[in-house]
């Protein structure tokens, strides 16, 4: 249940542990710094990063992998309020909800961290190269002392005990006198109020296959050895080589299910992330070597997220990926060329056998192995799949109260969800230690800001490499020493990873020694990496306006992939123009706004009241906005779960708890008409209601002033028109939900001539023409009505007539559990939806269902009692207006657009809203319930903070240009400008202000400049760049 705050009268410890060091573990341990809680971050390997760390990219976007995480890996490893403490485990917890006592035991590091300086020196002479790299998957060696990757947080090395000689020579090299061959474990207690475990997964091990010869032949990898084989910072530096001979493969299969799905291999649920993975390594093998063949061996494809389904469609369209569905029955190697022979079945039902030059295993995911022990010295339990046992209305709590979990250690999941599950998780641990905000944390303080007045720009050019990703395509060399000849530069190097947090180190130490007044880093894209860099400037005592980006990344190495030298030169003139520009930069001021604390919830369906209900439980007021007479949103047409749970009971206690809370101001038969106004400071007009204990308001008109907005309008069925299906032209068509309402009235009972086949129809106005996504329920939906009618009548037939069942997850185990109740199941052609006609004769007309059946070739006829439409999930028609209101943006579904797909699922481009359920894409219950505690969760960490710094980048108005026509109020989005009546000028609210541009590109006089894009500025860029 959703926590009402059992401790925040208590003394509680306002301080929380986070286990793992992954992205949930991150994400939940910056959410919880962000709101006031300190954080013990506990990782049990010797740097954090978790799985993220080693892969190459991210679908569906192709997002560098360490690109966009490396800014979270920085900010934990210097966040005042985070502990990271590597090489840990827990060994016991004491103790109860809001004060629990944990018992850590960390393992030696044999080098002291905080001596350690990560030169490498030591790495480098280092006598023994034969301990299997683990970052690498063990591709290659590595030295006996090493680091996990590059960026490392925190950047120590470690010594390998097993491996070590003991010879010495590393402690005689090291300078810092950072080696401690005589360290020991320690332990070590610490006392907190709650505890998130984040502990991930572990790969599936392909080698309990034998029919795949993993491990026999040199040729099979795993997904995971292939991640490192793709990544740039890999062993083989990105290069597409084969292991056993190191030549570039010119046929890859990729073999789906290895782990999973698989009742033999103990593995029976599905993990959920394996189809994407391996069309994203597929794609991203084909652009780094142009002419390979990838094909990927599949039996369901499972591209139920938010984009996947077009990503499928784009490998296939523009890359060329080749998809088979059968499960590969062996793998033999050819003696003499290493390649392997794949033996399949077609759905044809012809046995063919096909070479490839390597073998991909798409390798499911297993709970952690270290689980059992770890579960025992929390004092929770676990699921039969060995994850961390949860329940399906509460799946962030353990079942110890105040234990909490996050990503895959709860289950298969990607890192979105798993972004999501660690927000939520920091939300509901933030709702039960409220009363413990802030005792135990500190505030930054910052060096005292240089003056830059009257110096000469001085200059200093940090050009990064970012393994290949960059240093594969464009000289980075030529264009540090190029840097070096531009006009006020006076310092330029280059860089391995400059987001690494040993490089902000450097910068910081480069702006001291050669007295910067301005930096030059050029990388990636300013949009993930921007507020870090400008964080380390700060932090070295230069305003964070003195820096400028220029990305050679997206705009060089990744558009010119095949020329690198026009890539180079394109480098050298981003540069240059990133040079010129930041030589006119000026120091700006953040403006501070108070932040009203409360928030505004709009929607009263599921994701509306966990948000409205975590927030309340948090200490901050809520006003709830439902345009129906009642709370509860499409949840009222749900009455069970796949498990069996009692939907409706479960949203009447919560529909009670919310109407009850005394933080909640709900508005029933209410809409919101207008926004204005920014991050900490809207202000919104309700029309329709006012606070009722469930009586409509008529015609009241309500306007509330709110520091935060969370979005949850929900989505809408989808209803076939134009009498497709025969839908409201026969009786015996129906939906999905309501099949489920007349099962759970107990109305479906089989009678004399009512005993035919049901026939289920899925993907009806999902994944076709107008509607080119997933809907991700309609499967787990069609399989619980399935079973629930088996149950209740064993020799009805049940027929579900799918493309491709993506019963993801642990849902994989009621797929399986209807097959072994006798429910049929029949795959039709992507391109041949199923027909609906009626039969007539008899008393009265019953629907005929014509299907084509790819595993017989032809096509059927059933002749059905009842056909039950599995129909999709569109977008509330509301959320173009309320999207106009929030200057948010709608995906091409209509779908609320978050603001990155992997890291930031739950928050926009706009600061200070937020987005959760329906009305951010198709969802589960239990992943709505997740994503509405996340939404909570963001709002209170701006909430708590009480004041906030808005951007710097605004604009200013000089008065003796302006003419007072007022086209700039106009063309204003954000209502931040307004005419002064007695000066007769345009008047900016710099709070407000979003820094677009419009007005000062718009402006007629010149009267309106851009500060930190002035005219000035942007004209050198350009002059600079046709130099």
């Amino acid at each position: 249940m959703v926590s009402d705050g059992k401790c925040a009268d208590e003394k509680v410890v306002g301080a929380v542990l986070v286990i793992g060091g992954g992205i949930g573990g991150m994400q939940a341990a910056l959410d919880l710094a962000d709101s006031g809680f300190f954080v013990y971050m506990a990782e049990k390997k010797p740097a954090i990063g978790g799985v993220m760390a080693q892969l190459d990219k991210t679908f569906p976007t192709n997002d560098c992998s360490m690109c966009i995480m490396a800014p979270k890996l920085v900010e934990c490893g210097r966040h005042l309020n985070i502990e990271v403490i590597t090489g840990c485990e827990v060994a016991s917890v004491e103790g109860a909800i809001g004060d629990f006592t944990v018992r850590l035991v960390r393992r030696p590091r044999y080098v002291d961290e905080e001596k350690c300086t990560g030169c490498g020196v030591c790495a480098l002479h280092c006598p023994v190269g034969a301990a299997r790299d683990e970052f690498n998957s063990r591709l290659v060696a590595r030295p006996s002392v090493y680091i996990e990757y590059p960026q490392a947080v925190p950047l120590a090395y470690t010594i390998d005990r097993e491996t070590c000689i003991g010879c010495g020579l590393c402690e005689t090299l090291c300078l810092a006198q950072a080696i401690r061959y005589h360290d020991r474990a320690w332990e070590r207690e610490i006392k907190v109020g709650a505890i998130i475990v984040a502990t991930g997964f572990e790969a599936y091990d392909p080698s309990e296959r034998k029919e795949y010869g993993y491990g026999r032949f040199p040729n099979v990898v795993t997904s995971m050895e292939f991640e490192r084989i793709l990544s740039a910072s890999g062993p083989y530096e990105g290069r597409v080589l084969r292991p056993s001979d190191g030549d570039i493969p010119g046929k890859i299969a990729f073999i789906q299910c290895v782990g999973s799905r698989d009742r033999a291999g103990g593995n029976r649920y599905c993990s959920s992330v394996c189809c994407m993975y391996a069309t994203k390594e597929a794609v991203i093998a084909k652009e780094h070597t142009p002419g390979v063949e990838a094909t990927v061996f599949l039996m369901d494809m499972r591209s139920y997220g938010k984009g996947f389904e077009g990503y499928i469609e784009r490998a296939k369209r523009e890359y060329g990926v080749r998809f088979v569905r059968t499960r590969v029955g062996e793998v033999v190697e050819a003696p003499d060329t290493g390649n392997l022979i794949l033996s399949y079945e077609t759905e044809e039902g012809d046995i063919v056998k096909e070479e490839f030059d390597l073998v991909v295993l798409s390798v499911g995911l297993r709970p952690p192995n270290d689980a059992a022990r770890l579960s025992e010295s929390l004092g929770i339990r676990l699921d039969a799949h060995g994850f961390a046992e949860t329940r399906p209305f509460d799946p962030l709590a353990a079942t110890r109260p105040g234990i909490f979990v996050s990503g895959a250690i709860e289950g298969p999941k990607d890192i979105p969800e798993t972004v999501t599950q660690a927000s939520g998780a920091a939300s509901a641990a933030g709702a039960i230690l409220k009363s413990g905000r802030g005792k135990l944390t500190q505030a930054k303080t910052y060096p005292k800001e240089m003056d830059v007045r009257g110096i000469a720009p001085r200059i200093g050019v940090f050009v990064c490499h970012c393994g290949i990703n960059i240093g594969g395509v464009v000289d980075v060399p030529s264009v540090a020493e190029y840097a070096k000849t531009l006009p006020n530069v006076v310092y330029a190097e280059e860089n391995l990873y400059t987001c690494s947090q040993d490089t902000q180190r450097r910068i910081q130490e480069k702006i001291k020694e050669h007295s910067l007044t301005r930096v030059v880093v050029a990388s990636c894209t300013p949009r993930t990496h921007e507020p870090l860099f400008q964080e380390t400037c700060r932090e070295a005592g230069l305003n964070a306006y003195l820096f400028q980006m220029a990305n050679i990344r997206d705009q060089c190495s990744w558009v010119h992939m095949r020329t690198p030298v026009e890539a180079t030169e394109k480098a050298k003139g981003l540069v240059r123009a990133a040079c010129a520009k930041a030589s006119l930069l000026e120091p700006l001021l953040r403006v501070p706004i108070p932040v009203k604390q409360s928030a505004l919830v709009i929607g009263g369906g599921l994701a509306g009241m966990i948000a409205a209900l975590d927030i309340a439980c948090q200490g901050f007021h809520v006003d709830l906005v439902e345009t129906a007479p009642c709370l509860g949103g499409h949840l009222r047409k749900l009455h069970f779960t796949l498990c069996g749970e009692d939907i409706q009971a479960y949203l009447n206690d919560l529909a009670h708890r919310v109407m009850s809370h005394p933080g909640i101001n709900t508005h029933l038969a209410s809409e919101v008409r207008d926004i204005t106004g920014y991050i900490g400071n809207f202000k919104s007009r309700i029309v329709g209601g006012k606070k009722t204990n469930g009586e409509v308001g008529q015609g009241v008109e309500l306007l509330i002033e709110h520091g935060v907005v969370v979005v949850a309008t929900g989505a809408k069925e989808h209803m076939p028109s134009d009498g497709r299906f025969l839908y409201r032209l026969n009786p015996y068509v129906v939906t999905q939900s309501e099949f489920e309402e007349t099962l759970a009235s107990g109305a479906f009972i089989s009678k004399q001539g009512h005993d035919g086949p049901i026939v289920m129809i899925q993907c009806v106005g999902s994944r076709d023409e107008e509607r080119g996504y997933c809907s991700r329920v309609c499967c787990s939906e069609a399989v619980k009505n399935a079973i629930r009618v088996k149950r209740m009548d064993p020799t009805r037939d049940v027929f579900i007539l799918y493309r491709d069942m993506r019963t993801y997850g642990t849902r994989e185990v009621y797929f399986e559990e209807s097959r072994d109740l006798g429910v049929i199941f029949v795959r039709y052609p992507d391109e041949e939806m199923p027909q609906v006609y009626l039969e007539t004769g008899g008393s009265d007309f019953r629907p005929v269902v014509e299907v084509t059946d790819t595993l017989l070739g032809e096509k059927l006829c059933i002749p059905a009692d009842l056909v039950v439409l599995g129909t999709g999930i569109v977008p509330d028609e509301r959320n173009k207006a309320i999207a106009q209101m929030l200057k948010v943006p709608l995906d091409e579904n209509g779908f609320f657009l978050e603001a990155h797909m992997k890291l930031r699922p739950v928050d926009f481009a706009t600061e200070g809203v937020f987005v959760a359920g329906l009305a951010h894409s198709p969802k589960t219950i239990d992943e709505t319930i997740a994503q509405a505690h996340a939404a909570a969760g963001r709002a209170c960490a701006v909430l708590a903070q009480g004041v906030i710094m808005a951007d710097g980048i605004k604009s200013e108005v000089m008065k003796a240009r302006c003419s007072g026509c007022g086209l700039c109020v106009e063309v204003c989005q954000y209502n931040a400008i307004e005419l002064d009546d007695k000066e007769k000028v345009a008047a900016i609210n710099t709070a407000l202000c979003k820094g677009c541009g419009l007005c000062a590109s718009t402006c007629r006089c010149g009267a309106i400049t851009l500060k930190g894009f002035t005219e000035e500025e942007i004209l050198a860029e350009v002059d600079a760049l046709l130099c």
